[in-house]
């Protein structure tokens, strides 16, 4: 065990976030006697409709951040874009995990790139980018097909333009940090969700395959489709940035997969990951009951998997025309459905997702997309969401 002293239910957890991350993490949490706080600019949240206590406050209100976390036993993070300045008002009055200084690095492309670089790890070549003439010199040591991202505040695609093999760069906007990165040619997109415990055990969920939609995540399947050796190096790479950066908690570390078997970082997220959505019905600890264990000092949970899984993203766009046809996915009966408790379906938003179990990863695809499907074939008018049974 750690020397660091356990926090032991019925404590409560301050989550900094309120998306359905949190809302998982608070599930997990309240099946093992934990209360759960949650903080965020919003009302209803996800997080909120199963929290003890939801604060609402602006993250950039560091006395009103102080004060939530003089009142929880240990503050986590959902997602990264929080500011560093929050997370150490948090940590002058609770302990703060992973630590403000992982938050700092991750929030930022450029700032992580660089530590990645800094400390050996395999990435894409790169160049940082604040106007266009650093744009213009940028391409020529990436080379063209390239990406151009925004350094700070980006996810599920935001803040990225794809620049091709010809034709002029685009023009940038003035007082903006920006990351050019060259374009890798890989086979798949594969993650490894892993954590860190505050005793410095590590334990994993093996390497799952994803695939992106505009920049969202669609679709994961575990296990990936990988030679043993590249997963296996895979798990190893997210095994050392984690000890690297002194993790405490949770981090998904996203790679593509090249055909010679070579592995890329391409980003970090310290928190639970939507490529690791499936472990809720999969394994025998999920991702998010091991946040709450190594956030609160416990020992780490068993990883394994029941059984071949794949998780399927549900977005805005299936609403309309009408409400989902939540009866033709539940007719499969190894599907899970999860539904973050979100009032607004806006197209590319997500809603909610699929999670289907099966004998080998490819029918587990097979199954979680027809169920996908299945929900595109509108509900009967005779049948109300949220109507009562008689």
């Amino acid at each position: 065990m750690s020397s660091i002293t356990p926090i032991l239910p019925p404590a409560t957890i301050g989550v900094l976030g309120s998306g359905q991350l949190g809302r998982m993490f608070a599930i997990a949490a309240r099946k093992m006697g934990y209360r759960v706080h949650t903080y965020s600019p919003d009302t209803d949240t996800p997080t909120g409709q199963v929290a003890d206590v939801e604060i609402v406050g602006d993250y950039d209100d560091l006395d009103a951040v102080a004060k939530f976390a003089a009142n929880v036993d240990v503050v986590t993070f959902e997602f990264e874009n929080i500011s560093t300045h929050a997370a150490e008002a948090a940590e002058r009055h609770a302990p703060v995990r992973p630590a403000g200084r992982v938050l700092h690095i991750t929030q930022n492309r450029l700032r992580e790139k660089a530590w990645l670089r800094d400390h050996g790890f395999p990435l894409a070549r790169f160049a940082p980018v604040s106007n266009d003439d650093d744009l213009r010199t940028a391409i020529e040591q990436t080379g063209r097909p390239a990406i151009l991202k925004t350094a700070g505040f980006g996810y599920d695609g935001k803040g990225q333009i794809r620049i091709g093999a010809s034709g002029p760069p685009p023009s940038l906007r003035a007082g903006n940090e920006y990351v050019l990165e060259e374009r890798i040619d890989f086979e798949r997109e594969v993650s490894v969700v892993a954590v860190r415990g505050a005793d410095g055990a590590f334990a994993h969920f093996g390497a799952v395959e994803n695939t992106h939609v505009n920049g969202i995540l669609d679709l994961t399947v575990s296990p990936a489709s990988l030679p043993h050796r590249v997963a296996d190096k895979a798990i190893e790479l997210a095994r050392a940035i984690l000890e690297s950066l002194d993790v405490v908690g949770v981090m998904c570390v996203e790679m593509f997969a090249a055909s010679d078997g070579r592995l890329i970082v391409n980003e970090l997220a310290p928190r639970p990951h939507n490529s690791g959505h499936f472990t809720f019905d999969a394994c025998l600890t999920s991702q998010f009951e091991q946040q709450l264990r190594a956030v609160c000092a416990l020992p780490l949970g068993d990883t394994r998997q029941h059984r071949p899984a794949a998780m399927a993203q549900l977005l805005g766009d299936l609403w309309i025309g009408g409400e989902p046809n939540w009866i033709g996915a539940l007719e499969m009966p190894n599907v899970k459905l999860h539904l973050y408790g979100k009032h607004d379906a806006k197209p590319g938003r997500k809603m909610g997702h699929l999670t289907a179990l099966s004998d080998t990863p490819a029918e587990a695809r097979r199954v979680v997309l027809a169920a996908r499907e299945a929900l595109k074939r509108k509900l009967p008018k005779s049948v109300r969401p949220g109507a009562t049974a008689q």
